[in-house]
């Protein structure tokens, strides 16, 4: 099921939460709605599921106008990011509580549903926990058992919000992979929100990255780290410095030094570049010298900070095995690529 999301705004006592949005997600496509708080993305995923409806604009599923349709005429899954299971219902029974509460001409018999429970405990890798409890559950299969009771209704497709967010840093990892090898043998289209940049870059085939309630970027996760389209997509996706920079006649300066060069217009430009693309030289008029105040480990790697005294301007280098590391130590360091933005 391919959706399409045009010209979206959503006001909430006449303040905009959504301005002008447009998207096309592709049928079977898993794609990843990130940002910071506020952003709109929540927002955004509540309104194709139908939770809400949109001031302007139109959400299409298919070819078909669904704006003004309900979740259930819209026939979705939706996975919240607190289970939002039943207590006092058997596993079993939440994930077949949405084929239950069907109309009698669209209900399954009984023992239809049971085989459709047991089928989607396989597919979750939960057989045998049909007739446990969610209190005696993990926070990892309680999110499961929340996905299959959203499958069980065969949606066209399905919504996950912030699905990941209670549970620890481990299981978050683990749960990541095993929702994209499902996706994968399920095929559904399949969006999800997130704040999270490892989570939306290790699962989507897109993601679409928000800020204020407009769509910043969308693309793959190559895309978005590499090509960022604006200085919030470079600074939001991983790690980044800024410098304010001028071109004058193809050279980049900053402070009295020469970075490098450009075919950039003359004037005056913001220079990002990322810890990892620093390189460590021997002092000298084109690098950029201070002393490390602070290191840290991310990772397999370290991270130094230093602070220039003229212009003032804190950077973060990733240092290699060989470089000094210590409170105090002097570094110089020259970038070796960046991008530029007006």
């Amino acid at each position: 099921m391919k959706i399409g999301v045009r010209h979206i705004r959503k006001e909430f006592d006449r303040y905009p939460a959504l301005h002008d949005v447009s998207l096309d997600i592709r049928s079977g496509e898993l794609i990843a709605l990130l940002g910071p708080s506020g952003s709109g993305k929540t927002t955004l995923l509540r309104l194709i599921a139908g939770l809400e409806f949109p001031t302007s604009g139109q959400i299409l599923f298919g070819d078909e106008d669904a704006s003004l349709k309900s979740v259930q005429e819209r026939n979705v899954g939706f996975v919240f990011q607190h289970y939002a299971l039943f207590k006092h219902m058997t596993i079993a029974d939440n994930i077949g509580f949405g084929l239950r509460v069907r109309g009698r001409s669209e209900r399954p018999p009984a023992g239809e549903i049971a085989r459709r429970v047991e089928e989607l405990l396989d597919l979750v890798q939960l057989s045998g926990l049909g007739k446990r409890y969610p209190q005696q559950l993990s926070g990892g299969q309680r999110q499961r058992v929340a996905l299959a009771r959203a499958l069980a209704i065969e949606p066209r497709v399905l919504l996950l919000d912030e699905p990941f967010g209670a549970l620890d840093a481990k299981v978050r990892k683990d749960l990541r992979r095993w929702l994209r090898e499902l996706h994968d043998k399920t095929g559904h289209t399949t969006v999800f929100v997130t704040h999270d940049q490892d989570e939306a870059v290790e699962l989507a085939d897109r993601v679409v990255v928000m800020s204020q309630g407009r769509i910043e970027q969308v693309g793959s996760a190559d895309d978005i780290y590499d090509r960022p389209e604006s200085p919030f997509v470079f600074s939001f996706i991983g790690q980044s410095n800024e410098l304010p920079v001028e071109v004058r006649g193809g050279e980049i300066g900053f402070g009295g030094r020469s970075l490098g060069r450009t075919d950039a217009a003359d004037g005056a430009w913001r220079m990002f570049v990322r810890p990892h693309d620093f390189e460590v030289v021997a002092p000298g008029e084109t690098a950029l010298t201070g002393a490390i105040s602070l290191t840290r480990r991310v990772g397999g790697v370290r991270v130094a900070e230093f602070s220039l005294a003229e212009p003032a301007r804190r950077i973060e280098v990733e240092l290699p095995p060989s470089a000094p590391s210590e409170i105090g130590a002097p570094i110089t360091v020259r970038p070796r690529r960046w991008q530029l933005f007006a």
